[in-house]
């Protein structure tokens, strides 16, 4: 699917969910290390001196949601069939919050852009990129998540300064013509990039030791790391990268134009999700081994 294109490797993500049972970017200059993992970043995009009031509600007589159902952990059909996933659950949350009716189905990719436009849903959950080109057509919430890259190493090794000195020379695993690629010429332009061609060969030529590092998409990474192939080798490095330049603007829920009311419950009932610790609940049920 087109959905945004630094998260690639969908099926895997798939596999590797079922396997496992179901921000700012770091400071260059500090020196990592490849241990257990520490507790997971709930990450916080809300300004916390923004205080926002309950909008009127009394117009929304119900929020439909779309989405769709092949882009794990975010929106999937699970074993039993039923549309399941993070964005699923935020959606189901939101209406909660707003104490609105809710109703959320999966429709195909193609011409999702403009069913929200014309307003045949209300609101999308689906990893619709905030764009110049989209944005001509939608509206769009506040972020409530971004996409990251991150570093990974394998476990108790020594781990270069993540600067573009400390990283000079060493072999890190890439795929071949992605952002992550780009990034590392960009800022790490000393260091020696093994191009391959898929998540999962950068991820196997880190285990088998052939690299010193893998750097790539913070949520593939992540339920590699505790994936049944990984075998405990690996863990995080350093801190997460989220340039929006490489690596997209972030999710945000799109909506039809035009809608400013809708715009505003949805982004009191983000803030607020968030505040109330519901946010942080269903980010630890999805993604157990943090990304952040």
């Amino acid at each position: 699917m087109a959905s945004i294109a630094i998260w690639t490797s969908i099926a895997m993500l798939a596999g590797l969910m079922a396997t496992v049972g179901g921000a700012k970017a770091q400071d260059a200059a500090a020196t990592p290390a490849v241990n257990s993992a520490p507790a997971v970043a709930i990450p916080n995009l809300w300004d916390p001196n923004r205080r926002l009031d309950r909008p009127a509600t009394t117009a929304l007589t119900g929020i439909r949601f779309t989405t769709t159902d092949d882009f794990p952990p975010f929106n999937f059909t699970g074993p039993d069939g039923k549309l399941t996933g993070f964005n699923v659950d935020l959606a189901r949350a939101i209406c909660r919050e707003l104490s609105v009716p809710c109703t959320i189905q999966a429709r195909p990719w193609d011409g999702l852009v403009e069913t929200i436009a014309v307003g045949r849903v209300d609101a999308a959950l689906a990893g619709i990129a905030i764009t110049p080109e989209n944005r001509a057509k939608l509206d769009f919430s506040d972020v409530y998540l971004r996409p990251v890259a991150r570093f990974a190493g394998r476990k108790g090794e020594s781990a270069a300064r993540l600067n573009a000195e400390g990283l000079a020379g060493r072999k890190i695993a890439v795929t071949k013509g992605s952002s992550h690629e780009a990034y590392l010429a960009a800022f790490f332009p000393a260091s020696t990039r093994v191009a391959v061609e898929t998540p999962s060969a950068a991820e196997e030529a880190l285990k088998a030791g052939s690299v010193d590092l893998v750097f790539g998409d913070g949520v593939q990474l992540a339920f590699w790391l505790q994936s049944e192939p990984a075998a405990g080798c690996c863990d995080f490095v350093g801190g997460a990268y989220v340039e929006p330049h490489f690596f997209g603007q972030g999710l945000a829920i799109a909506l039809p134009p035009n809608r400013n009311d809708l715009r505003l419950a949805v982004n009191w009932a983000l803030d607020s999700l968030y505040d109330k610790g519901v946010f942080a609940e269903l980010y630890l049920r999805y993604f157990p081994v943090g990304y952040f």
